[in-house]
């Protein structure tokens, strides 16, 4: 029987089917849906999916080149497991990419922009209060990546999301962890404030400090899950 919940989800995507199901089978990886070291068995995701083997096998083959599973010649198919090296060279490739970003953005900025992100920050100040954290968790993203996006270089933008994917798969793990949205609203508040007076340095600081606390808070739970990691 086909999962119906798959179902909407692939017939609510454009594109061709093997697109489609890559990006459901990578959002359900990304939103830990399936957890670190999952089977995936192509005869079950087919008809979950309602789809041929076709479709899934490409999908599968996409998510192996992003790192997202471990596919076995002959026996299986897993969710990749975390490994805190990789977690922390993404954390050094982000920092690097986005506080390069946030200084273009300070120095550049247009009045418009500026507002976007005034906006997307006084969203993130309610769905807190509201204790939405999957929609504080998706604005959190966007406020990146509004940043990413002026600096005009579309690449940046590509870059700085395939970098960061096994960094926002373990964020999920974590959240919501108590009293942490609220202090993320303030450290974006204090990267907006550079930005809007320009102060590059401000900016490319409060950006440092702000990216840093997500390594730290992802350390501890590889010995609270230790079943999601790689043996190091």
């Amino acid at each position: 029987m086909t999962d119906q919940t798959f179902t909407l989800d692939i017939n609510s995507l454009d594109g061709p089917l093997g697109q489609r199901v890559y990006t459901v089978l990578r959002n359900k990886i990304l939103t830990m849906s399936f957890e670190p070291g999952t089977v995936l068995r192509k005869g079950a995701l087919c008809e979950q999916l309602g789809v041929s083997r076709s479709p899934v096998t490409e999908a599968l083959n996409r998510l192996s080149t992003d790192g997202l599973v471990d596919i076995i010649p002959q026996s299986a198919t897993r969710v990749s497991q975390f490994s805190m090296f990789e977690l922390r060279q993404e954390s050094f490739l982000r920092d690097a990419v986005e506080v390069a970003a946030v200084a273009k953005v300070a120095q550049d900025r247009t009045d418009e922009q500026l507002t976007i992100l005034s906006r997307n920050l006084k969203m993130q100040r309610l769905l807190v209060e509201d204790e939405d954290f999957q929609g504080f968790f998706e604005a959190d993203l966007e406020f990146h990546e509004l940043i990413l996006a002026f600096t005009g270089f579309p690449k940046v933008t590509v870059t700085a999301g395939q970098i960061s994917l096994q960094l926002n798969r373990a964020r999920m793990q974590i959240l919501p962890e108590p009293g942490r949205p609220a202090e993320t609203v303030a450290e974006h508040q204090s990267v907006l404030a550079g930005i809007e007076v320009r102060d590059v340095d401000a900016a490319r600081s409060a950006m440092s400090l702000h990216l840093r606390q997500l390594i730290t808070r992802i350390e501890p739970l590889e010995r609270q899950h230790p079943e999601y990691f790689r043996p190091s």
